[in-house]
């Protein structure tokens, strides 16, 4: 796989305002209407693949003029720079790569410049995970249009996945909204529901919403490029708000004085990243009742899963977790691996 360094980026972004206003110059020939794609991790990249693909048939009414992404970060052991998932996606497409804007802030003068020289007709945010201000909002006629996965009011802000989970819902969706300065605050095109079971995790949900996000942004975007989505777009009910703030590392931490439903649903939300915990909890079930010969601290082996006592004798039964430093493994296998010792877990 092709490989831009850091520097490329930086300089084609330095120069991109050549480039952008041909390309502008270039779509006044056309009838295709100029869309921004803005978004960072590796769910927008699918939606960005979304729009490229279908953009490629000549009766469509779009085109990807440019994509707004985050700078290149350090990644992995080398610390090396990196793009972002979305601009290597982009570039491995062959987009040009003058046109892959990568600003610090989304209020930066010269970014701006850059982007009113492309003259989009609308931006298209999944993910970008930068504060877009009004002077952005001012320059696509048709307006920027955010994929959310939530169900619009409910789960406002930067983890509606982990959130969603974390409180149970048995459902949950994704929303096309247009965005405005409040966050998550615009009236909504259209949305779509999705049923959640106890076993899904936070990264899977995750891709399948933007999944559904990418189909619903085909189905609307005649009508929102016509301007006829703007007209019947719903404003959201503040009465209905719930908010999604970012995890943070403290509630990485298990307390087994909870009940094992509550621990189950805080775990789905597991990314697969390293955390605090020594041993690390991987995939669960929950048990209303925990009917074992343990003493409070227990932890007994059944079937194939480790079970925990929890509060309100309840059990958390685990099913697969990860030692540091060590792949994931089964909880038989770790079981075995016990050779008979006792396990307790942490008061």
């Amino acid at each position: 796989m092709a490989r831009c360094s850091p520097p490329l980026l930086r300089r084609l972004f330095c120069c991109a305002a050549k480039s952008a206003s041909a390309a502008g110059a270039g779509a006044g020939g056309t009838s295709k209407k100029n869309i921004v794609f803005l978004g960072s991790p590796q769910v927008a990249a699918s939606v960005l693949e979304t729009l490229l693909v279908a953009s490629e048939s000549p009766d469509c009414a779009f085109q990807v003029a440019a994509v707004v992404t985050q700078p290149p970060a350090a990644k992995n052991r080398g610390r090396k720079l990196m793009p972002s998932a979305v601009a290597q996606l982009a570039l491995d497409r062959g987009f040009p790569g003058d046109l892959i804007f990568t600003p610090e802030r989304a209020g930066e003068e010269a970014f701006l410049s850059d982007l009113k020289e492309v003259r989009p007709e609308l931006c298209i945010t999944a993910a970008y995970g930068n504060i877009l201000p009004q002077r952005f909002l001012d320059i696509p006629p048709y307006g920027t249009v955010n994929i959310h996965p939530s169900l619009l009011p409910l789960y406002r802000g930067a983890a509606p996945v982990q959130r969603a989970l974390q409180d149970g819902v048995e459902e949950t969706g994704v929303s096309l909204a247009y965005t405005v300065r409040a966050l998550d605050a615009g009236p909504v095109i259209a949305c779509e529901k999705f049923a959640v079971d106890e076993y899904i995790k936070a990264p899977e949900l995750l891709a399948i919403l933007f999944n559904l996000g990418s189909k619903l942004l085909l189905h609307e975007l005649p009508s929102i490029l016509d301007g006829s989505a703007k007209e019947r777009a719903k404003p959201q009910d503040d009465s209905k708000v719930t908010h999604a703030p970012k995890l943070n590392s403290d509630e990485s931490w298990l307390s087994f004085n909870q009940e094992a439903k509550l621990l189950h649903n805080k775990l789905v939300n597991q990314n697969g990243e390293p955390d605090v915990l020594e041993i690390k909890v991987i995939s669960t079930k929950s048990c209303a009742s925990c009917d074992t010969t343990a003493d409070g601290n227990e932890v007994l082996f059944s079937g194939n899963s480790l079970l925990i006592p929890c509060g309100g004798s309840s059990c958390l039964e685990v099913l697969e977790l990860q030692l540091p430093g060590k792949k994931v493994t089964t909880a038989r296998d770790f079981w075995n691996g016990l050779r008979g010792q006792k396990l307790l877990k942490s008061p």
